[in-house]
This record gives C-alpha cells, structure tokens and sequence, in this order.
C-alpha cells in the first residue's frame, strides 16, 4: 500500500529532454505532453511550489533560463548540437544532458529540490541519476510506451527501438512512484514491465477549463473562412501514422461515396505540422487527399495555440481522433470541452477521454467504411449531434487540471515522505 504520509513541498525538479514546454504543440515531437507539462507546472507554481523545467537547448538563440510564469523557470541545457536531433538521436546525448542537470543543481543549497518528475523514458534515465545524486525520489510519467506503441504499429512506420524498451524497463525498476494516465495504461506497465502495482497510480491529464468552452459555432465559422453550412469535420494533432489522420481522409472519402450531394457542403480541417516518422514524407497527405478526390474538401492548417486552437474545435460538428495508440488523447478532452463530439478509435486512453454513446463515438477498427458510418452518424444527424454535444462538455467538465496537480502534489508529498522514512531506516539498520 502506498504510504499516507506527506511532506512540505518547496521545489520541484521537472525533466523534459526530447521536447521544451515553450514549443507549440502539434508540430515536431511537441504535443500532449507538452501541454500537461505547461498545465501542472503553472498550477503548482500557484500552490506556492516553485517548478524548474529542464529541456534540452535546441537553438543558440534560447536563454539559458526562461521564465515560464511566475514561479516556473525553463532551463536549457546544452546537450549535442542544437538542431537535427531527433528523438532517436538523443540517448547519445544524455550522459551531456544529466551533467548539465547536476551542475546546475550544484549551484544551490544542499537539499535544493524536494522530487524529481521526469516525463517520458529519456528524462527518466537523467531523473534516475538525478535522484541518486540529490536524494530525492523520482516520479515518472511515460506518456508512451515501446512495446504498446509497436504492438499497434500504423503500415509503413518504424518500430521503437528495442535500446528504448530497455530503457524504460530499467526506468520503470528504479522509479519511486509511476504516474500513469489511466488503469489500462498502469496494468500495462505491471504485465508488460512488471512495474510493482503499489507504486502505480492513475491520475487522469486535465484539460483548461476556462479557454476550451462553448462558443458560438457560426462565429468560429467566419473566422475560419468556412461556410455556414457545412458539415465540418477536424482532425487536431502532430502528423505522423501514428495518430492516423489518413483514416479520416480515407472516411471522407467514403462518405462522399455513399453521398456525393456533400461534396459541396463537406470540409476537412486537418491541423498539425509534419512529426516523427512523418517528417519523412511530408507531403504524404495532401497526395492522399488527391488521390482520393478530395483536394477540394481538405484545408490544411498549422498547428494552433491557444484562441485559435479553441476556434477549430467550435467550428467542427465532428472531431476525428483516429490514433493507433493514445495514452490519453487530450485533443478529445479539448474538443468535448467546447461543445463538439469526437470519434475516436477505440484505443489506450481514449475509452476514458470519450464515453462512447454519450459525448462521442468509439470505432473498433480502421475501417473506411466504419470511421464513414461513425462520422455520418454524429455530423449528419443535428438532433444526436445536439445530445452529444451537451453531454461532451459535461464529460469534459469532469477533468481539470487543477485536479491533476493536487492528486500529483499529494504523490510527490508521499513520495518525499517514503523516500526519507527509507533513508532513515537505513541509516539506523547501519
């Protein structure tokens, strides 16, 4: 059982090597996790816990230290050269990133930091360091997983390397507390890792509750350039096989099949930038889009912060999350938190992010014709549509971020507590 003791929090040690919480989300390897770093980090910094972000430098250009928000500074490390690393690379760089992590910790007072938080499995093996070194514990979110990620591997992407599954093995070994986003993703990590079940908790993301909300959709509309009458469907996320936008493509497609009378009203809103595997082609959907006929009906934009993020999602009577796998999937959190239904496939995290039959619908397969159905179903049908609707921002409403930062302040705290009651039970066993 996991200890109830809590200790006083000051600082928290926050690790993020592959991608920085100041990048945009939706483009790179920026996305989900970035989001959640930024979230809890502000939220903590609020709770009067000081937040230090340490992300590798990817430009001459960045400062050395950045202020995030008040109470939460980004440091930037320099670890290998600035730009053309990719997530791959970068295990060769973590001997130069952790020197950098313990220089600066060196800096300070002894007993600095009170918890290290490291967030993926490269910031997990400079965490595992880093714990040893400040006698702090360590907690570790993956976000994703090696051997889930290549059990639902997209055609034509390339499997996580088996250097990265040990990784995170050794990771999962050392971790004094696991934070995963849902049960299904904590059973994971004790089948497929055998992480110990008592030091593997669930705590759901969030999501911002005061910029994703209603709003009028016609007036998202205008600002979009799109037409009052349209059947709009979005899809919001980093473009690589593995988050599968090509099976919406492919679904209208056939939804133009079954009724070429939309092929007037019928937009596509595709929003995200080339990542991962992606970067390798891409232009790979909009050659699709051509293939398929349907250049006319697809928009592609950018990756969107903040307002504009807020506007797509209100401008859509659908929000298409077709991922492979999903730990989470914040996009649909973001898209119910605005009033718009989401079809999602029905993997990872996304059967908690979505009540199938109630603030969306859930797809087994990657079917063109069963993503057609299941998006005809929601977008075509206004009274149903109206329904989920109503219940999505109810379902949304039931995730905040400020939930998820008290419940992990609550596992750094016991975490703290465990980690010295150990220390001094060593210390008298001497």
């Amino acid at each position: 059982m996991i200890s109830r003791m809590r200790t006083a929090l000051r600082r928290v040690a926050v690790l993020s090597v592959h991608t920085s919480p100041l990048e945009q989300p939706g483009t790179g390897d920026a996305g989900g996790m970035n989001v959640y770093i930024v979230q809890t980090a502000r939220r903590m910094a609020r709770r009067g816990v000081e937040v230090e972000i340490f992300t590798r430098a990817t430009s001459s250009d960045l400062p050395p230290v950045a202020e995030l928000a008040p109470g939460v500074t980004v440091r930037h490390i320099t670890a290998g050269p600035f730009e053309g690393l990719g997530k791959h690379d970068l295990p060769a760089q973590l001997c130069a990133f952790t020197a950098g992590v313990l220089r600066a910790e060196a800096r300070r007072e002894p007993g600095y930091y009170d918890v290290v938080h490291s967030h993926y499995w490269l910031s997990g093996q400079v965490g595992w360091l880093a714990r040893d070194r400040w006698g702090v514990p360590l907690v570790h979110t993956a976000h994703t997983l090696a051997r889930v990620k290549n059990a639902a591997l997209a055609d034509g992407d390339t499997p996580e390397p088996h250097t990265r599954v040990i990784g995170e093995q050794q990771v999962v070994a050392e971790a004094d507390r696991l934070v995963t986003n849902t049960p299904a993703e904590a059973d994971q990590l004790v089948e497929l890792y055998g992480a110990e079940p008592e030091r593997t908790l669930t705590i759901p993301p969030g999501v911002d509750l005061e910029r994703f909300t209603p709003g009028p959709q016609q007036e998202a509309r205008v600002a979009l350039d799109l037409p009052r009458d349209a059947v709009v469907l979005a899809f919001v996320g980093r473009i690589q096989p593995l988050k599968a936008p090509d099976v919406l493509l492919h679904a209208t497609a056939e939804m133009l099949r079954r009724d070429p009378t939309l092929r007037r009203r019928l937009r596509v809103l595709v929003v995200g930038g080339p990542s991962g595997s992606g970067l390798t082609a891409p232009t790979s959907l909009q050659e699709l889009a051509a293939r398929l006929g349907i250049t006319e009906q697809v928009r592609f934009l950018p990756p969107q912060g903040g307002d504009g993020l807020a506007q797509v999602y209100r401008a859509a009577d659908v929000v298409a999350v077709p991922s492979h796998s999903e730990s989470f999937g914040l996009v649909a959190l973001e898209a119910q938190a605005c009033g718009t239904p989401v079809v999602a496939a029905a993997v990872g995290g996304l059967p908690v992010a979505v009540a199938d039959g109630v603030s969306g619908l859930l797809v087994d397969s990657r079917s063109a014709g069963d993503w057609a159905a299941a998006l005809s179903a929601v977008a075509l049908r206004p009274v149903f549509r109206d329904a989920l609707a109503a219940a999505a921002v109810t379902h949304a409403r039931g995730f905040s971020w400020d939930r998820t930062t008290a419940a992990l302040l609550r596992t750094y705290g016991a975490a703290a507590a465990d980690y010295r009651l150990d220390a001094l039970d060593g210390e008298v066993a001497v």
